[in-house]
């Protein structure tokens, strides 16, 4: 793996190029020796079957569960560098080989360390309670062995669930595999000023964006030809999906609803989650408001799909991706210091997997493997305004998981609606920076403009995917082809976007284009829980200045060692209350309000 050497002195200039995963492995061929040490330590951990016993020591628990952390963190090293190999370039023989090896080995580990957690959720309540930790030291581990209990109802035998992973791993997950494989090798032909152009499709979304109305039909237009000829394969891929996810979770292991699934996961309630939605869809009249707003901007009568994501600039600006960079370090330099220190790790360590190429997974990502390790992000940077805000939210991710790199492996990953919490909020530092240095009332229309597209697309857009996946699963079990989800996905599209916006007929196949629908359902609510959670957070930054700061980074330093529901019921938030929700839209409309009143 080549080496991208950064330098962290005033004034470096930071370059695109590939990430360094030395960190992780010094070459593949380093893993014969990793697998023979997780296989030892696994042997060992297998010992300690017969100990474990309602009499035992707490002391002796404790201990398990050290070496039950020690082989996780053995796994995710291996594991880790097989993914990032694999995403830098899905087409590469060797990595994929390789992660189907890791794959299979992990599966095969953490198959034979499954009895231990099994056990802990079999113990009654009164069994568990005298066992667990009671030191300082070992809060991480207390709360991990409490909230393992929440999936006591839902935790098959052992049996079942080796054979779960088994099938997972040689099933569904390669399934998902092949779609990532199928997804990431397309090409798209983009004619612009008389040329072929032959792209991926992060650069050609790019063209998504132009201020050439002709040039974004055309990018979307060819996005969705493409993948209305796949649509057959994809759809198929979707449809087992489902019935798996079904089948395991609802048949097999008693969840109530398939999004319950991802609740618990969350650690999000039901009704919150609900309380969620439900809120986001009374305000859907409040981005058509806009939607009417932005199409007169634009000079036309109605907006079309083509032009969500305008932009009302005249010029294709390009920000080269060194002043990207600079531009994100600043603004975090001026929340807190610390904020800017962390995220310069993650180019002075070669974390950064930045540039645009054939292979490479699309979108972006943030990568913790181990709480010491820095995290190693991907972005594809084609150098467009989007992309700054996207390297803005990936590095908040990281500093996010350096903040909490005290806790355990255990504990360290915050719940998935608070993940979004840190990339998010670095997001509106770069906005309200922008308002706050400009005074041109045009510019200041551009900047707002574009933060409530960011609204719409991270909010509504997120819990529209939901809302698709709800009925989605719904009809997959009751028969339903790949043309009957794009038609079932039209109807979500309508109610988005009313009589305020005209939808194309290609756009029936963008639900194919999501991967998270795919790779792991009903996540996207998450988006629209960690922006509404920022806006709402934000205002009481504004409100309060530096005396926010110690609140929020001990949020950010909690990772996962708490309920999110604990931890912002510290900050007076209380995530069942449809007026905590309510209050994230009512800054929303400020800013249309202002957009409203702004003339020129």
């Amino acid at each position: 793996m080549k080496t991208m050497t950064v330098l962290t002195e005033p004034g470096t200039t930071y370059q695109l190029g590939p990430w360094d995963l030395t960190g992780l492995l010094s070459d593949p061929g380093e893993a014969t020796e990793k697998l023979a040490a997780i296989e030892t330590a696994v042997a060992a951990f297998e010992r300690r079957r017969e100990s474990l016993r309602p009499d035992m020591e707490p002391a002796e628990l404790l201990a398990t569960l050290r070496h039950y952390e020690q082989i996780l963190e053995q796994t995710r090293l291996i594991s880790g560098y097989a993914s990032l190999w694999f995403y830098s370039d899905t087409r590469h023989q060797k990595a994929i080989t390789f992660r189907s090896q890791v794959q299979q080995a992990t599966t095969a580990a953490y198959n034979r360390i499954l009895f231990f957690t099994l056990w802990w959720r079999s113990l009654t309540d009164e069994e568990a309670a005298p066992l667990l930790p009671r030191g300082a030291a070992d809060h991480d581990q207390r709360f991990y062995l409490e909230d393992l209990r929440r999936y006591r109802r839902y935790t098959l035998d052992e049996k079942s669930e080796q054979l779960i992973n088994v099938k997972d791993d040689n099933g569904i997950g390669a399934v998902l595999t092949l779609y990532s494989m199928l997804t990431n090798r397309l090409e798209f032909v983009l004619e612009v000023d008389g040329a072929d152009l032959r792209l991926t499709r992060d650069e050609l979304m790019s063209y998504a964006m132009s201020p050439r109305a002709e040039l974004r039909i055309a990018a979307y237009r060819e996005l969705y030809r493409v993948y209305g000829e796949e649509a057959t394969i994809l759809g198929q891929i979707y449809v087992n999906r489902v019935r798996d996810w079904h089948d395991e979770s609802v048949v097999l292991r008693g969840y109530p609803s398939p999004i319950a699934v991802r609740n618990l996961d969350n650690d999000i309630p039901d009704t919150a989650v609900e309380v969620l939605l439900d809120t986001i869809r009374d305000n859907v009249p409040l981005f058509q408001r806009y939607f009417r707003l932005k199409a007169g901007w634009l000079g036309l009568p109605k907006l079309r799909r083509y032009d969500l994501y305008a932009p009302l600039a005249t010029s294709d600006r390009e920000i080269p991706f060194p002043d990207a960079a600079q531009s994100v370090l600043e603004t975090f330099r001026s929340f807190h210091p610390r904020f800017a220190t962390l995220a310069e790790r993650v180019f002075a360590e070669g974390r950064l997997d930045s540039e645009t190429r054939k292979g490479k997974r699309s979108g972006a990502f943030c990568s913790t493997v181990l709480p010491r390790l820095t995290p190693w992000v991907l972005v594809n940077y084609a150098g467009r305004v989007r992309d700054v805000a996207t390297l803005a939210h990936e590095l908040g991710h990281a500093l996010h998981s350096m903040l909490a790199q005290e806790h355990s492996i255990l504990t360290h990953h915050s719940s998935l609606p608070l993940a979004e919490t840190a990339s998010v909020f670095a997001e509106m530092l770069m906005t309200d920076r922008l308002l706050r240095d400009e005074k041109n009332p045009v510019t200041r229309r551009e900047i707002l403009a574009t933060a409530v597209d960011d609204v719409y697309a991270t909010v509504l857009r997120q819990a529209c995917f939901v809302r698709f996946e709800r009925v989605a699963h719904e009809a997959v079990l009751a028969g339903a082809s790949t043309e009957d989800l794009c038609d079932l996905y039209m109807e979500n599209l309508e109610e988005q976007f009313g009589d305020s916006l005209e939808v194309s007929e290609e756009f029936r196949y963008e639900w194919l284009s999501i991967p998270h629908l795919f790779r792991t359902p009903f996540y996207c609510y998450a988006y629209s829980f960690g922006q509404l959670l920022v806006l709402a957070l934000y205002r009481r930054y504004q409100e309060e200045g530096e005396r926010f700061i110690p609140g929020y980074v001990e949020l950010l330093a909690s990772g996962g060692s708490e309920h999110p529901q604990d931890i912002l019921g510290r900050m007076g938030i209380d995530i069942t209350d449809p007026a905590f929700w309510q209050g994230g839209f009512d800054l929303v409309r400020g800013y249309i309000d202002e957009l409203e009143a702004i003339k020129g």
